[in-house]
């Protein structure tokens, strides 16, 4: 399960609950109580204790006890994937979504953006999921359906001089619409991409021409932006290819060329090679790769290998909150921290950015992707992908690589937000 949540309890007793950043619904405790104990009759002890209920006035010692057992309850919830498929577990997301923002089910047109910056246009429900809603897609562009997992619906802000800004991929219960509505970010829009970061993947799509197609524009548009970074060579021969419109040959000229299938975030900064350096930040093919540069304005590479990456964990700064608007989104004060290995050296680096939780989303996928590879080099050995709630099973040991976090106390002006998991820190607003 994709996404890292992080809840927040007001004064009239609602906890809000943000989903990567962004408000994702309001609901009280009797309400999450009732869904844990639905939950339970389907599930049975496999669920982790959920807080009970206080008849008397709390004081502030059992505000605080419920808020923690309230935050691991919701932390490990989602470790069961047939929990996450489950119409009990998807069905209560959808209506807390829907009554957050005052929206009723209904018949409404989506615009979904294609990796060449065209739109189309699916009929769709506000109370459909992003998996319901990628189906819609798939079958309208005609997208093979057992490729539906090698792409995935994005919120994504269109900015300025034709540049465009990953801003989170939607996770399988979420309601575009809602998100949508609800994200108030200017020229923000809903896309479709590739959502794998191996790219030597490309190779399992090439028999249907429809994914062919969809790649070849992410390819094309990649490069346009200056994401993926060819030599005056490649460019020379990889204009040949698109003008002959040979799209086999261009991707696999562009398998060589330099981070082509990374996500690249927004200038950011970094704390290597010392504090408050400015930083590109490219994530793809089992690597981090920044661009820093330097105090004295010149630009220095550095590649940090995914095997050497222990863990992780994404940290709010300051405020949790930025109170203007209905939407209330956390304030863009985070930091994704790595745990790094180099001859058995291990040191900790810190990446500043308002799109943390889209970086931890992408670090976890390269450990999937790797886990998929591996699972089709060695099918006699069993490993368990987790991948937006579902679970495949394989046979190959499991990277021990993983996101972790500790909880520092409520008061203090810094979070910790597990995010191997779908839930994060509660904080108590009295």
């Amino acid at each position: 399960m994709t996404g890292t949540w992080t809840t927040l309890l007001h004064t009239l007793k609602l906890y809000s609950v943000y989903l990567d950043g962004f408000l994702f619904c309001r609901v009280r405790y009797s309400q999450l109580h009732r869904w844990n104990e639905q939950l339970r009759r389907v599930f049975g002890n496999s669920l982790p204790p959920f807080p009970p209920k206080h008849y008397l006035a709390m004081t502030t010692s059992m505000a605080d006890e419920r808020r923690d057992q309230l935050e691991q309850y919701l932390q490990n919830v989602t470790v069961d994937p047939n929990m996450l498929r489950s119409d009990v577990f998807v069905d209560f997301l959808k209506l807390v979504q829907l009554d957050t923002f005052s929206i009723t089910t209904k018949k409404v047109s989506l615009d979904i953006f294609l990796p060449d910056g065209r739109s189309i246009k699916v009929e769709a429900l506000t109370s459909d999921t992003a998996e319901r809603v990628l189906e819609v897609v798939s079958h309208k562009v005609g997208l093979c359906r057992e490729l539906l997992g090698f792409f995935g619906l994005f919120l994504i802000q269109f900015c300025k001089e034709g540049k465009l800004s990953v801003m989170k991929k939607l996770v399988d219960f979420e309601l575009p619409y809602v998100s949508l509505r609800s994200s108030e970010v200017e020229n923000c829009g809903i896309g479709l991409r590739k959502w794998y970061l191996d790219p030597s993947l490309d190779s399992r799509l090439m028999d249907c021409r429809v994914a062919v197609d969809l790649i070849y524009m992410q390819a094309i548009q990649d490069i346009e932006k200056e994401w993926a970074k060819p030599t005056e060579e490649q460019k020379q021969k990889l204009e040949a290819l698109r003008k002959e419109d040979n799209q086999t040959k261009f991707l696999e000229l562009s398998q060589e060329v330099r981070h082509y299938g990374y996500v690249q975030l927004d200038p950011c900064t970094c704390d290597y090679p010392e504090p408050g350096c400015g930083a590109v930040i490219s994530v793809g093919n089992n690597e981090i790769s920044c661009c820093v540069t330097l105090p004295d304005n010149q630009t220095q590479d550095v590649i940090f290998q995914m095997n050497r990456v222990k863990c992780w964990q994404v940290t709010f700064l300051g405020s949790l909150l930025d109170m203007d608007g209905p939407q209330q989104t956390l304030n863009q004060n985070l930091e994704l921290r790595f745990q790094y290995g180099e001859d058995s050296h291990w040191q900790w680096f810190v990446i500043y950015t308002q799109q943390a939780f889209l970086l931890s989303s992408c670090l976890k996928k390269m450990i999937s992707d790797k886990m998929v590879k591996l699972a089709a080099e060695n099918p006699e050995m069993q490993i368990e992908v987790p991948e937006q709630g579902k679970s495949r099973k394989y046979h190959v040991q499991q990277s021990q690589q993983k996101a972790c976090s500790s909880f520092l106390p409520r008061k203090s002006k810094i979070k910790i937000v597990e995010v191997d998991c779908g839930f994060g820190t509660i904080k108590e607003d009295l």
